[in-house]
């Protein structure tokens, strides 16, 4: 039986690093199971998850230049998980559903062009207040100096 990316084959650890641990597959090849492909949950230490001649299930993700990357969390199979995501919630009975985004529900008293107006009138006050008060601290016409 070849070794085939997907494929899942049974395995000897025959060395653990701080980065994972070393698998011996069948006809002789070692592949690489990384630490975080060790356990779905966080991994400080591989020691706390295998020693050395443990045998192990792992299926091979990939298989570049002799280098065999395996996986032992994505062996073990699972039933598939309902996603949970906020599209799918259904509301709660009695809960109020009424849509407060929808674009009727906002009237606006000014127009565009009477806000737009108001923002320039704003704008150009405070960058004239601005002007005059930096001015007079760089030395311009007008300012004090000695």
């Amino acid at each position: 039986m070849s070794i085939e990316v997907g494929s899942k084959v049974e395995g000897k650890v025959t060395g653990i690093t701080n980065f994972g641990a070393f698998v011996e597959l069948p006809e002789g090849a070692t592949g690489l199971v990384h630490i975080s492909e060790v356990a779905d949950s966080f991994v400080k230490d591989v020691n706390d998850h295998l020693k050395v001649g443990d045998q192990i299930e792992v299926k091979v993700l990939d298989k570049k230049e002799g280098k065999i990357a395996l996986s032992i969390k994505k062996a073990v199979d699972r039933p598939e998980r309902k996603s949970s995501s906020y599209s799918q919630r259904t509301s709660r009975p009695g809960k109020n559903t009424k849509d407060f985004r929808s674009k009727n529900n906002f009237k606006s008293k000014e127009s565009f062009e009477d806000k737009l107006a108001q923002f320039l009138k704003t704008s150009e006050e405070n960058l004239s207040s601005l002007n005059r008060n930096t001015e007079s601290k760089r030395g311009g016409r007008g300012g004090r100096r000695g």
